[in-house]
C-alpha cells in the first residue's frame, strides 16, 4: 500500500515536470498578449471578463475535454494523436473510403505537430528571457542572443540523452508552479474581489457586449492552453490517474491563481500591462524569477523535443517516413531516443523563427493555428472512436463531442485571422512535412505494387533450386524482404555471384501494425519451407522497438538455432528512377526517388549487427 502511494506520488511529480511544463509557462505571455493587442478597452469590467474567459477556457478545453473525455480513449494504455488515429482507423475499418480520409486527416494533424514544435520552444524561451527587459531596459539588446545560446545548448545536449537531468524536471517544475501561485496570491490579497471572475457570467457578459472583439481575442486566449495536447500524448508514460491528479491538485490551481493575480495587478497598476507576469514580482525577486522561468521554459521545450523524436519513430513504423538514423541514449529505457535529422532540423527552424519574429509578442501572432487545428482534429477523431469503436448512441456521441467541436472551431477560426501576421509559418512547416509523409507512403505503395507484380514465388523457386542444389556453406543467412512469399533480390544475387546457399536460410518480413504494443507471445509467425529454410514474419506495434536479432532469438526450440557469430543479414534495397506518368505527379516522383536514395539508418533502426549486407537490386521506375 505504501509502495503504491509512493509510486503514485512519483508519477504525479513526473507528470508535473513533463506533461505540464508547456502549459505552465503560458502565464509568461497569455495575459500580456490579450491586453497588449489593443483590441480590449482597459476597464475593470473587461479585466473581469477576460479572466473569466481564461478560467473557463482552461475548464472546458483542458479539464473537461482532455482530462475527462480524451484520456479515456487510450490505445492499450497509450495516448497521442497517433494512438487516436490508430483507434479511429480501426473503428471504421469496414468503411475503407472513410478510413482513408481519417488517416489523411490524422497524418496532417501529426505533421502540424512539427510546426507547433518550432513555435513553442521559441516563444517560451524568448518570453522567459524577456524578463531581463523588466530588470533593466539595457538588457533588451541581449535577449535574442541569450535565447539563441540557450536553445543551441538545449539541442546540443540531446545526443547525450535526458536520463541524467530528467529526474530534476518534476521538482523544478513543481517549484515553478508554487512560485507562480504565490505571486498570484500576493496580489489577490490586495484585491480579493477579483475572484468574482470565477463566475461564468463575467465571460458571457463580455462576449455578449463585445462579440466582435471576443472573436478576435480568442486567438490570444488560446495561449493559455498551450501544451494541452501533451496531456493525451504522455498518457502511456504516466497513466490517467497521475495526470489527472497533477492537473486538479497543482497545475490548474496554480495557473488560476497566477492569472487572477495578474488581473489584480492590472486593476491596481494599469501600466503593468506591458509585462504583467514579471511586474508582479518585487524587485529583489526579478532575476531569480527570470532564471526559474528560463529553466521552466527549457523543460517545456525539452518535453516537446522528446515528443518530436517519439512521434517521428512512430510515423516511421507506420510507413509514412523513411527509416532514419535513430540512436538510443539509454541502455535501460528504450523510449529515450535521439534522431539527429529531426533534432537539428527543428533547431534550424526555431532559429529562423526567433530571427524572423524577434519577440514573444510577434511569435504569439504565429502561434495558435497549428495548435487549434490539432485540437479540432483530435475532437473529430474522438467522435469516430466513441461512435464506431465503443458503439455509443449517435445522439450521445454528438452531445459529447459537439460542444468541444464548436469551441475548437471558434478558436481555430479566430486564429485564422493571424494567418498573414505569422500564422502561415507553422502551417508551411506542417504542409512540408505532410507532403513528405504522403509522398513516401504513396511511393512505397507504388514501389511495392511493382515489386509484387515482378516477384518470383519463394516456395516454387526453392523447389526448383533444390532439384540440383548449390553448395551449402556453414552459418545462417537472414534475408529481409518487404513481401511475404517473394524471392528477395539479395538471394538471387548470392546464388548468381557466389553460387552457394547457407546451411540455414531465414526469409524475414517485418510487419508494423496500428496498435502501440505487440507482446513477445505474438511477435513471430513462422512457416517451415523445408531444406532448413523458414519464412518468418515479425510483428511490431508502433511503440515497440524494432530489434530483428532479438526477435529471431525466439526461434530457439523451433528447429532453428542461430549463432550470432555465424549469422549474416542481407537487406535488399532497390534503386528507384522517377518517370513521367508513373502514378504520381512528376515532382512527387522525383521527391520520392531522392528520399529513397537518401534514406539511411535501416540497419540501425532494426538493430541489425555489423554483418548486415545491403544488396542493391535492379532499378525500378515509378
Amino acid at each position: 500500500m505504501q509502495s503504491s502511494k509512493s509510486s503514485l506520488a512519483a508519477l504525479t511529480l513526473g507528470a508535473i515536470g513533463v506533461v505540464y511544463g508547456d502549459i505552465g509557462t503560458s502565464v509568461l505571455y497569455a495575459v500580456k498578449e490579450v491586453f497588449g493587442s489593443g483590441h480590449v478597452p482597459f476597464t475593470p469590467a473587461n479585466i473581469y471578463g477576460i479572466l473569466s474567459i481564461f478560467f473557463w477556457t482552461l475548464t472546458v478545453i483542458v479539464s473537461l475535454k482532455y482530462v475527462v473525455l480524451v484520456l479515456r480513449a487510450d490505445n492499450h494504455g497509450e495516448g497521442g494523436l497517433i494512438a487516436m488515429l490508430a483507434l479511429a482507423s480501426q473503428a471504421v475499418k469496414d468503411k475503407p473510403q472513410l478510413r482513408r480520409v481519417l488517416l489523411a486527416v490524422g497524418i496532417f494533424g501529426t505533421a502540424l505537430f512539427y510546426g507547433d514544435g518550432v513555435i513553442t520552444p521559441a516563444i517560451t524561451v524568448l518570453s522567459a528571457v524577456e524578463g531581463l527587459e523588466v530588470v533593466s531596459p539595457h538588457f533588451a539588446q541581449y535577449v535574442i542572443p541569450i535565447a539563441l545560446v540557450i536553445l543551441f545548448c538545449l539541442f546540443f545536449v540531446q545526443k547525450r540523452g535526458t536520463g541524467g537531468i530528467g529526474k530534476f524536471f518534476g521538482p523544478i517544475t513543481l517549484i515553478w508552479f508554487i512560485s507562480i501561485a504565490l505571486l498570484g496570491v500576493s496580489h489577490i490579497v490586495g484585491h480579493p474581489e477579483i475572484l468574482w471572475a470565477l463566475s461564468p457570467h463575467h465571460a458571457l457578459g463580455f462576449i455578449w457586449a463585445n462579440p466582435g472583439i471576443s472573436f478576435i481575442i480568442l486567438g490570444a486566449v488560446v495561449l493559455c492552453v498551450t501544451g494541452a495536447e501533451a496531456l493525451y500524448a504522455d498518457l502511456g508514460h504516466f497513466g490517467k490517474r497521475p495526470i489527472r491528479l497533477a492537473w486538479f491538485s497543482v497545475v490548474m490551481p496554480a495557473l488560476t491563481l497566477n492569472y487572477f493575480g495578474q488581473g489584480a495587478l492590472l486593476l491596481a497598476q494599469p501600466e503593468a500591462v506591458k509585462n504583467p507576469f514579471y511586474m508582479m514580482a518585487p524587485d529583489w525577486a526579478l532575476i531569480p524569477l527570470v532564471v526559474l522561468a528560463t529553466m521552466a521554459s527549457v523543460i517545456a521545450s525539452q518535453a516537446l523535443i522528446t515528443g518530436a523524436f517519439s512521434v517521428t519513430k512512430q510515423v516511421i513504423q507506420l510507413g509514412y517516413l523513411p527509416r532514419l538514423n535513430i540512436q538510443h541514449t539509454s541502455v535501460r529505457d528504450t523510449g529515450q531516443i535521439y534522431i539527429p535529422l529531426v533534432n537539428w532540423g527543428l533547431f534550424v527552424a526555431i532559429v529562423l523563427a526567433v530571427v524572423m519574429f524577434r519577440s514573444s509578442s510577434n511569435l504569439a501572432a504565429a502561434y495558435g493555428i497549428a495548435v487549434t487545428l490539432d485540437m479540432l482534429i483530435t475532437t473529430i477523431l474522438t467522435f469516430f472512436v466513441i461512435r464506431y469503436g465503443w458503439g455509443y448512441p449517435l445522439a450521445l456521441c454528438i452531445a459529447a463531442t459537439g460542444c468541444f467541436f464548436v469551441v475548437d472551431l471558434a478558436f481555430f477560426a479566430s486564429n485564422m485571422l493571424k494567418l498573414f501576421q505569422g500564422g502561415w509559418f507553422p502551417l508551411v512547416i506542417g504542409g512540408i512535412v505532410f507532403s513528405l509523409m504522403m509522398t513516401w507512403k504513396e511511393g512505397r505503395r507504388l514501389l511495392n505494387d511493382k515489386l509484387r507484380a515482378d516477384a518470383i514465388d519463394l516456395k516454387d523457386f526453392l523447389e526448383s533450386v533444390f532439384i540440383s542444389p548449390p553448395t551449402r556453406v556453414d552459418g545462417t543467412a537472414v534475408f529481409l524482404t518487404a513481401e511475404v512469399g517473394a524471392v528477395p533480390n539479395a538471394l538471387l544475387h548470392n546464388l548468381k555471384h557466389n553460387k552457394v546457399l547457407h546451411q540455414q536460410n531465414l526469409f524475414v518480413t517485418v510487419h508494423n501494425h496500428e496498435t502501440p504494443w505487440i507482446g513477445l507471445d505474438k511477435r513471430l509467425q513462422v512457416e517451415p519451407l523445408g531444406h532448413d529454410c523458414w519464412q518468418v514474419v515479425i510483428h511490431y506495434g508502433f511503440k515497440n522497438d524494432p530489434d530483428v536479432p532479438r526477435a529471431l532469438e525466439l526461434l530457439r526450440g523451433r528447429g532453428c538455432e542461430l549463432e550470432a557469430m555465424t549469422t549474416s543479414y542481407f537487406l535488399s534495397r532497390d534503386t528507384v528512377i522517377p518517370t513521367i506518368g508513373g502514378g504520381m505527379a512528376p515532382w512527387r516522383e522525383k521527391l520520392f526517388a531522392q528520399m529513397h536514395h537518401n534514406a539511411s539508418g535501416a540497419a540501425d533502426f532494426l538493430h541489425l549487427p555489423n554483418n548486415a549486407v545491403v544488396e542493391l537490386g535492379s532499378k525500378i521506375e515509378i
